[in-house]
């Protein structure tokens, strides 16, 4: 008993160390679960497809590199630009490949792939049934494509003549960001019952950095020369509350968590409570600066701040993770250009 016990720990280390072996009929490596951990989408260098995943145990003890190669045998692809979920489905949305890989969240065993009207994607989020992709080339069109969830047919899609970034889900409905790279300052409000546009709504300050959705609203980002400001809309496309961050420009990379607001400006990490009413006047902690590669992924869950710096996609990314008081609780290396952390 002890013996097969050991040989059973044995192989769960190689696997989540990605420890390969040279003949496949030598060792039979039992499948893993994907669960109750972080998954970290790795950009890559574009061009090159060399996109991956990582996946680290939620307890921050074991960590697995490029878990798409390894339960697939084939690189995923060039430029992984997020990760979006629906049930036991995960969707890879690969911006140089024009596809989106779809996979079983657990295992990560490839189930499908979209391709038809895929034309440099952005992002992705799933209301009713369906798969709602942002797509926009460089100097070239700009639409939302939507997908049957069920059998990932074309459905339909809607052409825009701004920018389309981020997109959300807030009350069944759905919510897009026109502006990208700090340019912009409208959100486009979809209506899912017939996916006709329903309207669009302009900020009255600042231009958007990030939009995400929170407890059926959706939570807007802008970026001030002096100021910034996080704008909260309802799901029925109503800008109900504006709190200004005075004195803290070009805030970006908002986040929710246990009811209180987090972003970075700069190199500062900066929290607050979603209630309060003025801006925080001290940062949470500051990292060191990196250039274009600091903080070039961000996220917050379950009370702890995940940050990467992209080493300037010459090296592997270094995780960083910290408390809510801003202490360090672990650092690790991920792939190439770490852009974000999923809750798996």
């Amino acid at each position: 008993m002890k013996v097969t016990r050991i040989l059973q720990l044995l192989f769960a280390f190689a696997l989540l160390f990605n420890v390969s072996c040279s003949n496949d009929d030598e060792v039979m490596i039992p499948t893993t679960s994907y669960e109750n951990g972080i998954l970290i989408t790795n950009e890559g260098n574009f061009g090159t497809p060399n996109a991956d995943v990582t996946f680290v145990t939620g307890d921050l003890s074991l960590k697995q590199d490029n878990i798409f190669a390894a339960n697939n045998g084939s690189n995923l692809g060039d430029v992984l630009q997020t990760i979006a979920f629906n049930g036991n489905q995960a969707y890879l949305v690969l911006n140089n490949s024009n596809k989106v890989k779809v996979v079983n969240r657990y295992t990560f065993k490839s189930t499908g792939e979209i391709t038809e009207q895929i034309n440099q994607p952005r992002y992705m989020a799933v209301a009713n049934n369906a798969l709602y992709v942002t797509n926009d080339k460089y100097g070239g069109d700009k639409y939302v494509s939507i997908y049957n969830a069920a059998n990932l047919s074309f459905v339909k899609k809607i052409t825009f003549t701004d920018s389309v970034e981020r997109i959300v889900q807030a009350g069944g409905n759905i919510f897009v960001q026109n502006a990208s790279y700090g340019f912009g300052n409208k959100i486009t409000y979809i209506n899912t019952s017939n996916n006709e546009i329903q309207s669009v709504i302009t900020l009255p300050n600042g231009n958007i950095n990030k939009t995400i959705s929170n407890n059926n609203n959706v939570y807007v980002i802008a970026k001030g020369t002096a100021d910034s400001y996080i704008y909260q809309i309802s799901s029925t496309g109503s800008i109900v509350k504006t709190t200004t961050l005075t004195g803290i420009a070009n805030a970006t990379n908002l986040e929710i968590d246990t009811n209180k607001f987090y972003f970075t400006s700069g190199n500062k990490v900066y929290v607050m409570d979603m209630n309060a009413t003025a801006a925080p006047t001290t940062p949470l902690f500051t990292v060191t600066d990196n250039s274009f590669s600091t903080l070039y992924g961000f996220n917050v869950v379950n009370g702890r701040i995940y940050t990467s710096d992209a080493n300037g996609f010459t090296q592997d990314s270094k995780i960083t993770v910290y408390n809510t008081s801003g202490s360090v609780i672990s650092t690790f290396t991920a792939g190439k250009g770490s852009n974000g952390f999923y809750a798996n």
